[in-house]
């Protein structure tokens, strides 16, 4: 089972569209509704794998302290802003789906992060930080955005937010913290990080594909009546990681040095979308739906995009410098 998942993990660029054809057709064949009892526990699935292998004590390291400033203020001062401008451009008229795209930019950073940082030999430490320090920040900043940036279009219960944000971030987190310390206190801390952490995040694959399969399901209907929905979708979120990896790249090459450079792009252009979906899912009634697709489809665009900017990478950046 977990070398299944495992395998699953790292082709999440052919996973997840299998399971979004999976559950189109399953909404199309069969009642679906009763499928909206499956998020809560889905919601946790995806999201307490990650929290037990995160290193919270990163945050107190120094030494890359204006990499982590950078990547803050491109990911709370520049790109919701791009998301919003995108939203009422492709969205005007259609709330749900401009939340869902805003959500998908208000959430920075998540295990990606870290693993595209190190495969293009970026500078591991800062990504484990901006991974970290992006996730509590955009917890605490992202019921106030909705609420300034939507709260026109769409009713935000600023309260409801806030109590999600407790049950798929701070819960799980205090969770998975638990989970951490008892077993490094059991089998060491060098056994818990070669042994036990990488049997976590696999699982973490099956609730996001879980929540995947119930968004599209659920969604079946309405694209078999407007097909040309997806392409629709999929423009402004084309448009959201075009512009986000222009202006990161071009900060990182003039501002930083190589290794803090790749962590800065992958730090602002990888999103946290499991706690994007499970806060579509969760907190925004009959446009949640809506919220979700989008952000189902930025799965695809994102780790896809993420893997072509590897090749990229030594042309923008240089070459990492040989180890003896």
């Amino acid at each position: 089972m977990t070398e299944l998942l495992s395998r699953l993990s790292k082709h999440l660029v052919l996973a997840i569209p299998a399971t979004m054809l999976l559950g189109f057709c399953f909404g199309l064949a069969a009642p679906s509704d009763w499928l909206k009892s499956l998020i809560v526990p889905l919601t946790f699935l995806m999201v307490y794998p990650m929290m037990v292998t995160l290193r919270l004590g990163k945050v107190l390291e120094g030494g890359d302290g204006k990499a982590q400033l950078l990547a803050q203020a491109l990911n709370f001062g520049v790109i919701p802003f791009v998301a919003l401008a995108l939203g009422h451009l492709f969205f005007a008229g259609e709330a749900g789906y401009a939340v869902g795209l805003l959500l998908a930019a208000l959430l920075p950073t998540s295990g990606m992060t870290i693993s595209w940082t190190g495969l293009a030999g970026g500078n591991l430490g800062a990504a484990v930080k901006m991974t970290v320090v992006g996730l509590i920040l955009g917890s605490l900043a992202t019921p106030f955005y909705l609420q300034w940036l939507m709260g026109a279009r769409i009713d935000v219960d600023l309260g409801a937010v806030f109590a999600q944000i407790a049950f798929v971030v701070l819960l799980p987190m205090l969770a998975g913290y638990v989970t951490q310390r008892r077993l490094v206190a059991r089998h060491g801390q060098k056994r818990f990080q070669s042994e036990w952490a990488p049997r976590f995040p696999p699982f973490s694959t099956l609730g996001v594909l879980g929540i995947v399969f119930v968004a599209m399901a659920l969604k079946a209907g309405q694209l078999l009546e407007r097909p040309a929905e997806l392409l629709h979708l999929v423009l402004p979120l084309l448009a959201l990681y075009a512009i986000n990896y222009l202006i990161s790249s071009l900060v990182a090459r003039l501002l930083l040095p190589r290794g803090d450079a790749i962590a800065l792009v992958y730090g602002t252009v990888m999103r946290n979308l499991s706690i994007a979906l499970a806060l579509a899912m969760n907190a925004f009634g009959g446009a949640g739906s809506d919220a979700a697709l989008v952000i189902t489809l930025a799965y695809v665009v994102q780790v896809q995009s993420a893997a072509w900017f590897v090749r990229l990478t030594d042309r923008l950046f240089g070459r990492r410098e040989a180890t003896a």
